[in-house]
């Protein structure tokens, strides 16, 4: 399995007369750890979203695998999501079900598979992220950390080629951002995924990253390398990291 490559071509969003992104162009190739910095409110998020079409763009192209996303009929795009995972901030988890019916729900939804292999896919993505003795606990019972962990769970349950990840450290001790950190690094290895990881964890990125971007008032004012971009005399970017 290969991951999917992404292109991301003067994408505009604007929300009334506030304009988020303003001509973004952007890139992840197959099989990369793209990094994606910026202020609060800079439209990272907005970003993603739109990748996946959660949100609708005002203007430009959108193509991953190779196929325009923006041409995809409805039918089509919920094809094309299985192939995507998506990790939200706050893990997403649906606190009425137990995490057993959490990560199964992706399983039952969009594919057709049977009892038993529902049941393996949903023990060795537990094993994956070290919760296998978490699995009839409900969210409730779990630290943020094991939150994020099986949320991450039911985001690669289906193995997808291209992952997306808004903020997956944000408000986890140091410890346990580390350990998250390393655990996409692994995955991301084992899966062969193209990955897109929004942050502002600087020690997430050095983990995660083989390059980055910092968006800033609408566009991106520098792309490549994060040694470069953390050593950069750019008075925003000193200010950034500093």
């Amino acid at each position: 399995m290969a991951g999917l490559k992404v292109e991301m071509k003067n994408i505009r969003k604007s929300f009334e007369d506030f304009k988020v992104l303003d001509g973004v162009t952007l890139h992840a190739d197959c099989g990369e750890n793209l990094v994606i910095f910026g202020k609060s409110g800079t439209g990272k998020s907005v970003l993603l979203k739109c990748l996946v079409r959660l949100l609708d763009v005002d203007g430009g192209e959108i193509y991953v695998g190779g196929v325009d996303t923006l041409s995809l009929n409805l039918k089509e795009l919920n094809e094309l999501r299985k192939d995507l995972g998506f990790l939200f901030q706050g893990a997403a988890l649906y606190d009425s079900m137990s995490v057993r019916e959490n990560l199964e729900f992706p399983l039952i939804r969009n594919f057709k598979f049977s009892q038993k292999e529902v049941d393996e896919k949903v023990f060795k993505a537990l094993e994956r992220v070290s919760l296998s003795e978490a699995l009839d606990k409900m969210p409730s019972e779990l630290s943020g950390g094991m939150r994020k962990r099986i949320g991450l769970a039911r985001s690669i349950i289906t193995e997808p080629k291209l992952m997306l990840y808004d903020e997956p450290t944000t408000g986890l001790d140091p410890i346990t951002a580390k350990e998250i950190s390393k655990l996409i690094i692994d995955l991301q290895t084992e899966l062969k995924m193209t990955s897109i990881v929004v942050t502002h964890d600087l020690l997430c990125a050095k983990i995660i990253a083989d390059r980055a971007v910092m968006l800033k008032d609408g566009g991106i004012i520098f792309e490549g390398n994060l040694e470069d971009m953390t050593s950069s005399n750019d008075p925003f970017l000193k200010n950034f990291f500093n």
